[in-house]
């Protein structure tokens, strides 16, 4: 695809990419950007655009642009939303009782926890590195997460 049919494609399908992307972000500047994204990507991939496929080709770079802004969007947290530090009622330090509620959890939920949230590795380098299915690396992180919430709000009542 040459730069001008291109930038006439752009052109005659800017108004739907806007709305199908402010339909899934609801944000109009996330609605942007991602329309930004998408054009940039499709620019720089064209070679691999099928001819006549031209228009569902940037739409699923766009939608596949949106769930990753949503994504990354999810992450973040406004200091505003975080509840007031409230240290732990036991009297022992944040870090401390931490510590002692992760070493609490079975073997089976503590170790993809720890890689995950304290190595910093990614939940699929947890599932190779356990040698378990994807899958199960996010029951057991979701599990830990529950059981170390639960733990906090026993120790808050």
């Amino acid at each position: 695809m040459d730069e001008e049919t291109y930038i006439s494609l752009c052109e005659r399908h800017l108004p739907s990419l806007f709305r199908l992307a402010y339909s899934l972000t609801k944000n109009r500047h996330d609605a942007e950007d991602a329309v930004q994204q998408a054009l940039l990507k499709a620019w720089t991939g064209r070679s691999r655009a099928r001819a006549g496929a031209e228009r569902a080709w940037i739409i699923r770079i766009l939608v596949n642009e949106c769930y990753d802004l949503l994504r990354r969007r999810r992450r973040t947290v406004p200091m505003a939303e975080f509840p007031e530090a409230v240290a732990p009622p036991s009297g022992l330090s944040m870090d401390t009782w931490l510590r002692d509620a992760i070493d609490a959890l079975p073997d089976g939920l503590r170790l993809p926890f720890l890689m995950k949230y304290m190595e910093g590795m990614t939940e699929k380098e947890v599932a190779s590195a356990l040698r378990l299915p994807l899958s199960a690396v996010k029951h057991r992180l979701y599990r830990a997460r529950r059981a170390l919430r639960q733990a906090w709000n026993e120790e808050v009542e």
